[in-house]
């Protein structure tokens, strides 16, 4: 199976390593904005699979087919060759409708899309592309190569054939895929987001510390992780754009992001990927 891949963000690169890793594809192209943008996300996936080689979860050999089958492309041309294209770029609806007519160009009737979205309307997306009823959401968690769960979002025009192939494409990933039909925030967002909300909620208040927050929920709910260490692990920047995609969709006054959330997100305390959020961070 031969997939075309746009977006070299994080969840484009967590993309790419596990279709890099799957035994069911055969050939990723992988585009972005700029070569060197695709280039890195390559190399950032070499560099994590090297990880599974030193770890013994992956074989020298497996490492080779996987970078082999991967190829950085600067235009649109191999995605007539592709049966599936995963647009991956910001959760931006104009730039997703902009990058999805772009594609519209070069795609065949048989051409499944796949946005990964986590919030944006599938219906509204797929009205840009000249074969609606090929466009469904492929929702993947952060990081994209540990969590398990896939959400399959259906349009209002996605055919049951469409659903079926990106179901079957999914499992043959090794993922869990659960199918959604189109409502804002899917499942897990729309319970997620107001927790993510709360826990600023409570710490602009000053009724407890952000580690005390996170212990909280660590040790009294069984979560992996805190909401606040959360909330940086995705991007304070994604969290605030699907509250408020959420809340314009529904009114609901539980998804109106507290102010404390749209002011870090000003001064680009996004979290992990600008090292400091609601707690910093040493990537070097």
């Amino acid at each position: 199976m031969k997939v075309f891949l746009i977006g070299a963000g994080t969840m484009g690169t967590g993309i790419a390593q596990v279709l890099m890793s799957s035994s069911v594809v055969d050939q990723v192209y992988v585009m972005s904005r700029s070569r060197e943008k695709a280039k890195s996300l390559i190399q950032r996936c070499i560099v994590k699979l090297e990880r599974l080689v030193q770890k013994e979860k992956m074989s020298s050999e497996g490492l080779k087919v996987a970078v082999d089958k991967v190829t950085v492309v600067d235009d649109y041309h191999e995605v007539s060759n592709c049966s599936l294209v995963i647009e991956a770029v910001a959760e931006d609806y104009e730039i997703k409708k902009m990058v999805l007519g772009d594609i519209c160009k070069h795609i065949s009737e048989k051409t499944i899309i796949a946005s990964n979205t986590s919030s944006l309307s599938i219906t509204a997306l797929a009205g840009h592309v000249r074969w609606p009823e090929n466009v469904i959401g492929l929702h993947f968690f952060n990081p994209a190569p540990v969590m398990e769960l896939v959400e399959i979002i259906a349009g209002a025009v996605t055919s049951e054939e469409t659903r079926a192939n990106v179901f079957k494409f999914v499992e043959d990933l090794g993922k869990k895929p659960v199918l959604v039909d189109e409502a804002p925030g899917f499942i897990v967002n729309r319970m997620l987001i107001p927790m993510l909300n709360e826990a600023v909620t409570i710490l602009a208040e000053g009724v407890a510390t952000k580690e005390d927050i996170d212990t909280a929920m660590m040790f009294g709910a069984h979560h992996p992780m805190g909401p606040l260490k959360l909330s940086d692990l995705i991007g304070n920047d994604v969290v605030l754009s699907i509250m408020d995609v959420i809340y314009k969709e529904t009114g609901d006054s539980k998804y109106r992001a507290h102010p404390l959330l749209r002011k870090m997100v000003r001064a680009g305390l996004l979290g992990q990927k600008t090292n400091k959020g609601f707690y910093e961070y040493d990537n070097a």
